[in-house]
């Protein structure tokens, strides 16, 4: 899996940081977390195509996560006319959303399906990942969500050779985890087979601490997390309900998580090493997004 950070600033953009937008990149899905003014900008600075974008997770309504959307989808319908694109969103998005859309003139309009995210939970599963949602506290609904990737099977090539089988349409079964015949000896696809784990994503673009958060992304690979301020303006995050950098690397620490990258910074930083620095007293493995950063997970 492959994520871009095409925005990490918060409610204004910045020289340095366009407003929040994040790209998960996996086999032939491309899903979108929020989508900032500028949005489009950034994904051409990043030599990626509207037009592959699958599914679009909106955390919630605030204008600094959606004010891109228009453009992104009038580009789409224009360019793409046959793609379809689900949406998925709080309770409340099919009203925000049509508000959006009702705001300017279509060239063309978009293929849509917007489903909006009643409950905790999986929200959407294929073989390949699950989507889950959790509720985060902020000044508005907003979801946190989790992409999880599912183990898999690898044939142990070594071991099938010594059955006389190479490469064969039967070996898809031992990657499902069922035996096979073969030559008239049986393979079992514990023995022919190892699981490689899958690896986990979780996304908290807005919120206060709270406890659900670390419920939800306990042990994932990457905690994508906000870090809108730094320590010395706890209580104005509380006030907003917002992260600080410390209070991030609390919660990557309490839920055991493996790396942690901070974003979504005011405009008020222009560097934010302090904010790293504050965040490894708690958690080491953490770093700062910039914008336009890929990472492999």
């Amino acid at each position: 899996m492959e994520v871009v950070f095409l925005g990490t600033g918060s409610m204004v953009p910045t020289v340095q940081r366009n407003a929040t937008s994040i790209l998960i990149s996996y086999k032939n899905e491309n899903l979108m977390v929020d989508c900032g003014e500028g949005t489009q900008k950034q994904l051409r600075y990043a030599n990626i195509s509207p037009a592959k974008i699958t599914r679009i997770l909106i955390t919630h309504w605030h204008g600094d996560h959606v004010f891109g959307l228009p453009g992104l989808l009038t580009s789409i319908a224009k360019f793409a006319p046959e793609k379809k694109i689900e949406v998925y969103g709080p309770i409340g998005s099919s009203k925000y959303l049509n508000i959006l859309l009702s705001s300017y003139v279509p060239f063309e309009k978009a293929n849509l399906k917007l489903h909006e995210i009643i409950n905790n939970g999986v929200f959407f599963e294929n073989e390949d990942f699950i989507l889950k949602a959790f509720r985060l506290e902020h000044t508005t609904t907003c979801l946190g969500y989790v992409l999880i990737e599912k183990d898999r099977r690898n044939v142990d090539v070594n071991y099938v050779k010594k059955f006389g089988l190479k490469q064969h349409p039967i070996l898809r079964d031992l990657q499902q985890g069922r035996d096979i015949m073969w030559n008239g000896k049986k393979i079992l696809a514990k023995n022919a087979t190892k699981i490689k784990k899958g690896k986990t994503i979780s996304i908290v673009l807005d919120s206060k601490a709270c406890r659900n958060i670390i419920t939800n992304v306990k042990n994932s690979d990457l905690l994508i997390c906000e870090a809108t301020l730094g320590d010395e303006f706890e209580e104005k995050a509380d006030v907003y309900k917002h992260l600080t950098a410390s209070q991030s690397a609390k919660i990557a620490k309490d839920s055991s998580v493996k790396k942690l990258i901070l974003t979504h910074f005011s405009q008020r930083y222009k560097n934010v090493d302090n904010l790293v620095k504050d965040a490894r007293k708690i958690f080491k493995n953490t770093l700062a997004a910039e914008d336009l950063m890929k990472v492999l997970v």
